[in-house]
């Protein structure tokens, strides 16, 4: 078994609603695998934690089962419709023989990925770059750049180029 997985290269890209994520994956299609090499592609999607709630809401209503069912049906969906359009991508390119998985996980994006890849023993991450300037980077993060300093493997971030914009 160890033999076997020396000679596979596991891929983990990790994809989300973005044009820039879905170019990730197509040009990691394009440039990363080959059908001569055995290779597993995970499709990584992280869902955001449901909000904190209480039972209470602001005027002092009870929040109804269904809000609450409403709002995880939603996270269910938006991964469902995201993984849906990576597979499309995956059919598009002429990878047929690479065995694709998928995997959603739930939480905080940037720490989610750095756990799963650990746990996939995966042999390079990729991620598209949303190209954020300089403020709105430093307000909101970066998640390829947390993953740069935590992730374990070799990782890829892959920008979309302005005329495809």
């Amino acid at each position: 078994m160890e033999m076997e997985r020396e000679m596979e290269k596991r891929i983990v890209v990790a994809v989300d609603e973005s044009e820039e994520s879905m170019y990730a994956l197509s040009w990691c299609l394009n440039n990363l695998l080959s059908p001569n090499t055995k290779s597993t592609l995970v499709l990584l999607y992280v869902k955001p934690p449901l909000p904190p709630y209480s039972s209470l809401d602001a005027t002092d209503y009870l929040f109804a089962g269904d809000v609450i069912a409403t709002m995880e049906n939603y996270g269910k969906g938006l991964a469902n419709s995201v993984m849906s359009r990576a597979e499309a991508v995956c059919r598009d390119s002429n990878t047929t023989s690479i065995k694709v998985e998928k995997k959603v996980g739930t939480g905080d994006a940037k720490d989610v990925i750095c756990v799963a890849v650990k746990k996939l023993q995966a042999d390079i991450l990729v991620m598209g770059s949303h190209d954020y300037g300089f403020f709105k980077r430093a307000l909101l993060g970066s998640v390829s750049d947390y993953c740069s300093k935590h992730v374990e493997c070799p990782l890829l971030v892959v920008k979309r180029p302005k005329f495809l914009v």
